[in-house]
C-alpha cells in the first residue's frame, strides 16, 4: 500500500461517483474529508461526516488553507476546473503542495472520463506540438475501452435529485453563487418542452441528411454546443451560439463555393432555450445563403463524419470523433486537439476551400497519447460506468505523479 494520503472531496458530478471512490480510498486506509457547498452536495455525500462552507466566496481561500492545515491534506478532487469554488481551490492548492485531480466528461467518449492534474481543456497540461505525440505515441498499447449502458434517464434522475435537495440552497448556503448560468427549473422546463418533439425531429433530420449524401452535394458540418458550457463561456471568446453561427456563416457567404453547403446541427443535450432554427435563418437570410444552410436537430454522426467535406467546431470533443473519421477539421478556439497536422490552422475564410485532411498517424498517436495519460475507462452516471470508473482512477490517484506528469517527466 502506498504512503497514506489525505484526500479533500470539493464538489463534484451530479451521481454517487465522488462518495463511492471516497469509500474505495478510505478502504485503503487513506483519510477522506469533504467541502460542501450545497445541500445536494450534502445529499449525494450522506451519511459519511463533512464540512460545510457557507460564507461568501471571497472567504473561501483562507477557509480552504485552515482545512488543509487542520487534516493535512495532500491532495483535492473536484470536477469541473472552472466552478467559481473551484478556480479558487486550484490556486490555493498550487500555493500549498496540494496535489488538484480535476475530473470532466471524457476527451473521447462515450466510455472514457477525463481526469487530469492541475486543469483541464484549455489548462491541460498536454502538448500542442505534433513532434512531441511523433516521439511518444508508440510508447503505449492501449486497449479497447470496455463498454457498459448508461441510460440517459440515470443521468437525468441524479441531475434532479441534486437540483431538488439544492432548492434549500437560499436557507443553509445563502452565499452559493451556481457556475450554471440559469437555474434547474428553466432547465428542466427548456427540456421537456423540446423533448416531445424529438421523434419528428428524427424522421425530418434523416431526410435531410440522406438529400445531402444522395444527390452528392458537397457540404460541412457545424456542430453547436451548449450556451452554458464551459467551454463556450470560459474556453473561448464566443458569447454563445448565436454568436458562432454569425462568424461560420459570415465567412461561409463570402468564401465558400457557391455549391457547398454547411449543415447545422443541434447539441443532443440542448435545452431548447433558444430557438437556433429561426436564429439560424435569420442570420442566412442577411448574408444570402437561406437555401445553402440547412439546421437538423438530430442525425446519425456516422453518416454524417463519412460524407461531410469538413467540420467546424468551437472546441467540441465531437471535433476528436470528426478527426477520427479523417474529417478536414478546424476549431475556432484551442482544445487540446488544435494541433498542426491534425486541424487546419490557416483561418476559416480558407478552410472552406482547403479539404486537407488531417494526418491520420499522428492522430492515432495522438489518441494512444491522451487516452493513456489523461483517460479512464469508466462512467459517472450507471452502477457498472461508476464501478469502472473508481476502478481504474485508483492508481492514477495514488501515483506521485500522474502518468502525463511521468511522461512529461515533471
Amino acid at each position: 500500500m502506498s504512503a497514506k494520503r489525505n484526500f479533500l472531496f470539493l464538489q463534484g458530478v451530479c451521481s454517487p461517483f465522488f462518495a463511492r471512490l471516497a469509500d474505495a480510498l478510505k478502504a485503503q486506509g487513506h483519510g477522506v474529508y469533504k467541502i460542501n457547498f450545497t445541500v445536494g452536495d450534502i445529499a449525494y455525500w450522506w451519511p459519511r461526516k463533512s464540512i460545510n462552507f457557507r460564507a461568501p466566496l471571497d472567504e473561501l481561500p483562507a477557509f480552504l488553507k485552515s482545512t488543509y492545515d487542520q487534516y493535512e491534506i495532500t491532495d483535492q478532487i473536484l470536477f469541473g476546473d472552472r466552478r467559481y469554488v473551484h478556480q479558487p481551490a486550484i490556486i490555493a492548492g498550487k500555493e500549498m503542495r496540494i496535489r488538484s485531480h480535476v475530473y470532466e466528461e471524457g476527451y473521447f467518449r462515450p466510455y472514457w472520463i477525463t481526469l487530469e492534474r492541475g486543469g483541464v481543456n484549455r489548462f491541460s497540461q498536454l502538448p500542442k506540438d505534433p513532434s512531441w505525440y511523433l516521439q511518444h505515441g508508440n510508447k503505449f498499447d492501449v486497449q479497447p475501452a470496455e463498454g457498459f449502458v448508461s441510460a440517459f434517464i440515470n443521468r437525468a434522475l441524479h441531475d434532479v435529485l441534486y437540483h431538488c435537495a439544492s432548492f434549500w440552497n437560499p436557507v443553509f448556503f445563502r452565499h452559493y453563487r451556481n457556475h450554471a448560468p440559469m437555474n434547474a427549473a428553466v432547465q428542466y422546463y427548456g427540456y421537456i418542452q423540446r423533448l416531445p418533439k424529438m421523434s419528428q425531429y428524427r424522421t425530418s433530420d434523416a431526410r435531410v441528411i440522406d438529400t445531402l449524401v444522395e444527390s452528392k452535394t458537397p457540404f460541412f458540418l457545424l456542430p453547436l454546443q451548449l450556451n452554458s458550457d464551459a467551454q463556450i463561456r470560459e474556453h473561448s471568446t464566443f458569447k454563445d451560439m448565436a454568436d458562432v453561427m454569425e462568424q461560420v456563416v459570415k465567412s461561409f457567404a463570402a468564401h465558400a463555393h457557391a455549391g457547398h453547403k454547411l449543415l447545422v446541427k443541434n447539441h443532443p443535450l440542448d435545452l431548447g432555450l433558444d430557438n437556433h432554427r429561426k436564429t439560424l435563418h435569420a442570420i442566412c437570410r442577411r448574408y444570402g445563403v437561406e437555401e445553402r444552410v440547412s439546421y437538423i436537430e438530430t442525425g446519425d454522426l456516422d453518416k454524417i463524419l463519412r460524407n461531410a467535406c469538413g467540420t467546424i467546431t468551437v472546441n467540441s470533443t465531437l471535433g476528436c470523433l470528426a478527426l477520427s473519421y479523417g474529417n478536414p477539421t478546424i476549431t475556432l478556439s484551442s482544445p487540446i486537439y488544435d494541433i498542426k497536422g491534425l486541424t487546419y490552422q490557416q483561418g476559416l475564410d480558407s478552410f472552406w476551400s482547403s479539404f486537407i485532411p488531417p494526418d491520420q498517424e499522428l492522430f492515432a498517436l495522438f489518441q494512444r497519447v491522451v487516452t493513456s495519460t489523461t483517460q479512464i475507462n469508466g462512467g459517472f452516471y450507471c452502477s457498472q460506468g461508476v464501478d469502472m470508473a473508481v476502478k481504474h482512477s485508483l492508481k492514477n490517484l495514488l501515483s506521485e505523479r500522474s502518468p502525463l506528469e511521468e511522461l512529461l517527466g515533471v
